[in-house]
C-alpha cells in the first residue's frame, strides 16, 4: 500500500495483513500493558496509507470503497483492536469533513491527517450523555466571527494525543459540529487511563471553559450537527467496528483452534473433546455469520442504497455479540492459560466487550433494529 492509491482488493488485503503481522502483532502485548499505541505504530500506518482509507485521493487519501474498507479494518482487528479502532476513529471525523466540510477546510486538514501529521479525534460522548446526542450539554454561541464553547465531553477515543477534534455542541436549540485545535485556548486535557478493554484508545476528558474557535471553522450548517454529521460519523463507526469485531472473533478462532491442536488432556487434543468441538463450531459458524452481514452491507453502502444504514445496524450488533461470544469461548477453551495477561485471549476477551459498547449499545441496536425493520 502507499499514501495516494490501494492495490486491487486482494493484494490491499494481503499487504495489509503483512503489515499487522510484522508491525502491530509483536507489539500488540505491550501496547495494551502500556494503555496506548506507540509513536512509530502511527508513523508506520501513515507509510502504509491506512489513515488515509476514508479520505478522497484528491486530497492525498487512499480512498477504500466500502467493502474493501470492511476487509481490511477485519485484518487490523485481527492485530490489535485498538489499532483498528484509531482508523475507525480517523474515519468518523473525515469522512463528515469530506462531506459536508467548506473547501477550505478539507484542504487544510484532509491531507494533513492522511499522512500522519494531524491525529484527528471525534468528540460526542459528554459525562451525563452517551447515545441520546439530542440531549448533548456542551452549548456554544457565536459573536464576532468566533465560536465560543462550553463543557465537558468524556471517553473520547485517541484524546491523549489528538491534535484536532471534531467537537459537537448545542448553539441554542440546534446542533452544530465545529473543528477545535488542540492548543486552542480555553480546551483543557484530562488523561483517562484504565480502561478495561481497547487500552490503546488513549481515553481523555476535553473541558471547555470559554474556548474560542474562528466560526469558519464550523463544519456544515448551524442545525446539521445532530440531524447531519454526528448520526453521518456514528454510521460509519458502525461500519468499521463491526467489521473489527469479526476480525476480534477471527483472532480468537485461530488462537482456539491452535491451541486446541496442541493441548493434550484425557490423552488426546483437545480439539477430539465433543464438548471443545461445540464452541469452535459455534464461532467458526458466528463468525462466517457476521463476515456475510458486514459484507452486504458494505455493497448497499457502495451502492447509496438508504437501506445500508439498517443493514449497517444489524451487523454491528450481530458482529460484536459475535466477538463477545467468541472470545468467552476461547478463554474457555485456554482455561487458566488463557487468564494471564500477555497471553492474546486475555486481551480479546477485554477488547471484545467494549465492542458491544461503542458506537452505540446492544441494547440501542435492539430499539433501532426492531423498530426500523419492515417485510
Amino acid at each position: 500500500m502507499n499514501k495516494t492509491a490501494l492495490a486491487p482488493e486482494s493484494t490491499a488485503i494481503g499487504q495489509v495483513r503483512q503489515f499487522v503481522a510484522e508491525k502491530v502483532v509483536p507489539r500488540a502485548s505491550a501496547m495494551d500493558l502500556e494503555q496506548r499505541i506507540f509513536p512509530e505504530v502511527f508513523r508506520e500506518m501513515a507509510e502504509a496509507g491506512l489513515f488515509g482509507l476514508s479520505i478522497p485521493r484528491r486530497y492525498g487519501g487512499t480512498e477504500a470503497d466500502y467493502p474493501l474498507l470492511g476487509a481490511l479494518h477485519e485484518e487490523l482487528s485481527r492485530g490489535f483492536a485498538s489499532v483498528q479502532n484509531a482508523c475507525t476513529v480517523f474515519a468518523m471525523v473525515c469522512k463528515p469533513l469530506t462531506r459536508f466540510g467548506s473547501e477550505e477546510l478539507k484542504e487544510r486538514w484532509l491531507p494533513r491527517i492522511a499522512a500522519g501529521d494531524v491525529i484527528p479525534a471525534i468528540a460526542i460522548t459528554e459525562p451525563q450523555v452517551g447515545s441520546d446526542i439530542a440531549k448533548l450539554e456542551t452549548t456554544a454561541t457565536i459573536e464576532n466571527d468566533q465560536i465560543t464553547l462550553n463543557g465537558t465531553k468524556k471517553y473520547i477515543t485517541l484524546g491523549q494525543v489528538a491534535d484536532l477534534f471534531l467537537v459537537f455542541a448545542r448553539l441554542g436549540g440546534r446542533g452544530i459540529a465545529v473543528l477545535v485545535e488542540r492548543e486552542s485556548p480555553g480546551l483543557q486535557i484530562t488523561p483517562l487511563p484504565g480502561l478495561m478493554g481497547l487500552r490503546g484508545n488513549m481515553l481523555a476528558e476535553l473541558n471547555f471553559e470559554n474556548c474560542k474557535v474562528p466560526a469558519s471553522h464550523l463544519v456544515g450548517k448551524i442545525g446539521y450537527g445532530f440531524t447531519h454529521l454526528a448520526n453521518y460519523a456514528l454510521d460509519e463507526g458502525r461500519y468499521t467496528t463491526a467489521s473489527g469485531s469479526v476480525g476480534l472473533a477471527q483472532a480468537c478462532l485461530e488462537h482456539s483452534l491452535m491451541y486446541a491442536n496442541e493441548r493434550t488432556q484425557f490423552g488426546e487434543p483437545l480439539r477430539k473433546h465433543q464438548l471443545v468441538q461445540k464452541m469452535l463450531s459455534e464461532m467458526i459458524t458466528e463468525i462466517k455469520a457476521a463476515r456475510e452481514l458486514c459484507a452486504a452491507a458494505g455493497r448497499l453502502r457502495e451502492q447509496g442504497d438508504p437501506a445500508a444504514i439498517n443493514d449497517t445496524l444489524v451487523a454491528k450488533y450481530h458482529a460484536s455479540k459475535t466477538a463477545v461470544h467468541s472470545a468467552d469461548h476461547a478463554l474457555q477453551i485456554h482455561g487458566a492459560s488463557g487468564c494471564i495477561h500477555g497471553n492474546p485471549v486475555e486481551r480479546f476477551y477485554r477488547d471484545a466487550k467494549i465492542m458491544e459498547i461503542i458506537e452505540g449499545t446492544s441494547q440501542m441496536h435492539e430499539l433501532q433494529i426492531a423498530r426500523t425493520f419492515s417485510l
